[in-house]
């Protein structure tokens, strides 16, 4: 890749690393006029047509070519891209430029959670030795190279495990097996699942994971940390998709009063913060209750997708969560704990069912009908006629998504699948 070494635009104050387009409408706001570098690889700005997105934001100054997905070359970033003379934070906008942000985080002198958090955030398999080391709850764990590792995890713990890869998101890949479950099938799947559009392959990259499976209610935890300390902190209860794809298919914040122990999840997190020596930002660590106590499942180093920032701003008020974290990775303190003021939640629509193998899309109807709900926030819907039916095997499937608001958190989650409900995606032979 050709080196840009020019010096970013004089009113540069905040890089974000990776295009993250559910996050521009919120920087735009937040930001002044031509205040954000976007860094990004070449090959998904071409795909993605980023230059032309990004200039609608009145924020941007520029996006700007590099390799902020090459892990194992990330150390040369902060050689080719110059430091903006007025910068003030620098963070991820997607999940594959984690590293890339710490690196030229820790090279600037900013505040940030640090390359070695960062690099074990990004490898599942590092983050389990991590928290193994500092004896945190999680699922018994190997690597996984092939279909025999599968068998032999499996073989230890009563048929089930769950295999996924080591360095992906999106439930992109992952797959439950029970003891009925093939092993080599599951494997194609895993090792072929790939976002051509999101992700370079860069040397070296592809690596596995097979997990004991463990069974509980499920939750997310959204922590804004400051020199090593958890200050605000929400718990978010969620819904998944049955069978062997557990694709999110609902969240809700807070959770429920009584459906989790939030001084155990706070205690857990604080314990995952120590295990690997994250600084300063935000995390995202999902866990399972198994047993009435938190147990690892994995752990971002960026804002949740999903909508869950969203959920979290409707939820608790302020400025939102995007604003607090630039905040911190600006040194401005910490983000102390603060309740919320009321319930969000989001239903997603699974994909529909495909009776034949050439189906596609026929109608989509109802979407009226859910937005005159009231406590509905906001109605989206992803499936159009004449569009391939796919099973749903990752959240980059799913055919849109309902958002609503309630004094509590059982009533904003009733109010957005009644909403979903009403949505109707008609699919038949072309």
């Amino acid at each position: 890749m050709t080196t840009d070494t020019r010096a970013p635009a004089e009113g540069v104050t905040h890089v974000l690393v990776g295009y993250g387009a559910f996050l521009m409408a919120e920087l735009d706001r937040l930001l002044p006029e031509a205040s954000l570098l976007i860094l990004e690889e070449p090959h998904i700005i071409e795909a993605r047509n980023i230059r032309e997105a990004a200039s609608r934001y009145r924020c941007v100054a520029e996006v700007r070519a590099a390799a902020t997905q090459d892990e194992g070359g990330a150390g040369d970033l902060a050689h080719t891209v110059a430091r903006p003379p007025r910068v003030r934070a620098v963070f991820p906008g997607v999940e594959y430029g984690v590293v890339a942000a710490a690196v030229l985080a820790d090279a600037w002198g900013l505040p940030g959670g640090g390359v070695r958090a960062a690099r074990t955030l990004r490898d599942k398999e590092e983050l389990r030795r991590a928290a193994a080391a500092h004896a945190l709850a999680q699922p018994a764990f190997a690597e996984a190279t092939g279909p025999a590792d599968v068998e032999e995890l499996r073989a230890r713990h009563g048929g089930e495990c769950v295999l996924k890869p080591a360095n992906r998101q999106a439930s992109l890949g992952v797959v439950l097996l029970g003891p009925d479950d093939d092993a080599e099938s599951a494997w194609r799947h895993t090792v072929g699942a790939d976002e051509p559009r999101l992700r370079v392959n860069y040397p070296d990259s592809a690596r596995y994971l097979v997990e004991e499976r463990l069974h509980g209610p499920e939750f997310s935890v959204e922590a804004l940390v400051h020199d090593g300390t958890v200050g605000f902190l929400n718990v978010t209860a969620k819904d998944v998709l049955p069978g062997r794809h557990p694709v999110e298919l609902g969240h809700t914040v807070p959770a429920p009063p009584g459906a989790a122990d939030e001084d155990a999840l706070r205690a857990a997190m604080a314990g995952l913060v120590g295990a690997i020596g994250f600084g300063t930002g935000v995390l995202h660590a999902e866990w399972v209750l198994t047993g009435g106590r938190p147990h690892l499942i994995e752990c971002a180093g960026r804002l949740p997708g999903d909508r869950i920032h969203s959920l979290i701003d409707l939820a608790y008020g302020g400025d939102g969560i995007l604003a607090d974290l630039l905040g911190l990775l600006a040194g401005e303190g910490p983000v102390p704990a603060r309740p919320a003021r009321r319930a969000a939640a989001i239903t997603f629509l699974p994909a529909p069912a495909a009776q034949t193998p050439d189906a596609v899309v026929l109608a989509v109807t109802g979407a009226d009908k859910a937005e005159a709900l009231d406590g509905v926030e906001e109605v989206a819907v992803s499936a159009a006629p004449g569009q391939q039916v796919v099973v749903t095997t990752s959240s980059w499937q799913r055919a849109g998504y309902v958002i609503a608001t309630g004094a509590g958190p059982k009533e904003a989650a009733a109010t957005a699948r009644t909403a979903a409900s009403h949505i109707t995606v008609t699919v038949g032979a072309p």
